[in-house]
């Protein structure tokens, strides 16, 4: 079995992320399929930073793209000192079977330094390992 996760590393900051199929929200008849994610974000690097704001680009099987922006995650900007981690959940809908998410984060340092963190290309999918598989 594919994970269908990402690991990706920039600037210090390591983003996993991992999706589940939610067939309790779902409605597939419908054209509703519902996928739970889970992102852990952790500062390996030597610097404090803070998540300022998100981006994603959320593609269906169909090649259908929206992109997804705003102001921190689940209504949080977290400060993340060198060695701390931060975790969250988020879902998606999608009209199809399957599909993925990618995208960055907007992070500042104390310093007000400006970057840009990856996340990895991840699978929306009915097959993926479980959330979990992060542990």
């Amino acid at each position: 079995m594919q994970t269908g996760h990402s690991d990706t590393t920039t600037d210090g900051i390591r983003v996993r992320v991992a999706s589940q199929f939610l067939p309790e929200r779902s409605d597939p008849d419908r054209g509703l399929h519902f996928f739970v994610y889970r992102v852990q974000l952790t500062n390996e690097g030597e610097q404090p930073a803070r998540l300022l704001s998100r981006r994603w680009l959320i593609t269906d099987a169909n090649g259908e793209t929206e992109e997804v922006q705003g102001p921190g995650v689940v209504g949080d900007q977290p400060h993340l000192d060198p060695g701390e981690e931060y975790e969250y959940m988020s879902g998606c809908p999608l009209e199809t079977e399957w599909g993925t998410m990618e995208g960055s984060y907007e992070f500042e340092r104390d310093g007000g330094e400006r970057f840009e963190v990856a996340i990895g290309r991840f699978f929306l999918a009915l097959g993926t390992a479980p959330i979990s598989a992060l542990d």
